[in-house]
């Protein structure tokens, strides 16, 4: 089995279009895909994003960071939310992004989540990070 991430985008057309469904249909389609993907056992997180006039962006370009508030203006695409699921391979997150209840004009990214076992081990940074996990439960 093998962690990816499915990353829903949209774009400001689709985010406009998702407006017009009512919130209690969009919360019962999204409900049901996500029991769809609990009874299959391969749901391990998700989460969706709050409007993107509420967040900053962090800019790396220049010397300095620089942060800009919210709203933005023209987006292309814009990271709306992702499930992280736990499959047996890419074609098997492929086939669960296919099944994604989306509106034109968004898209999803499928990208893996490599686990801890793929870095090196003798590294300090990762047995840290290898403690922690064993700590908290996650190994």
């Amino acid at each position: 089995m093998a962690k990816y991430m499915l990353i829903m985008r949209g774009t400001d057309e689709s985010y406009a279009e998702m407006t017009k469904v009512p919130f209690e249909e969009m919360l019962a389609t999204m409900g049901r895909f996500n029991e769809e993907l609990i009874r299959a056992g391969v749901l391990v997180a998700a989460e969706g994003l709050d409007d993107p006039s509420q967040g900053v962006v962090v800019d790396f370009a220049g010397d300095t960071p620089v942060v800009t508030d919210g709203p933005y203006g023209e987006t292309r695409e814009l990271f709306g939310g992702y499930y992280v699921i736990d499959v047996a391979s890419k074609e098997e997150a492929v086939e669960w992004a296919k099944r994604l209840p989306a509106v034109p004009g968004s898209k999803c990214e499928v990208r893996r989540v490599p686990g801890i076992d793929e870095f090196p081990q003798d590294n300090e940074w990762i047995a840290r990070e290898r403690a922690w996990r064993e700590r908290t439960g996650q190994l």
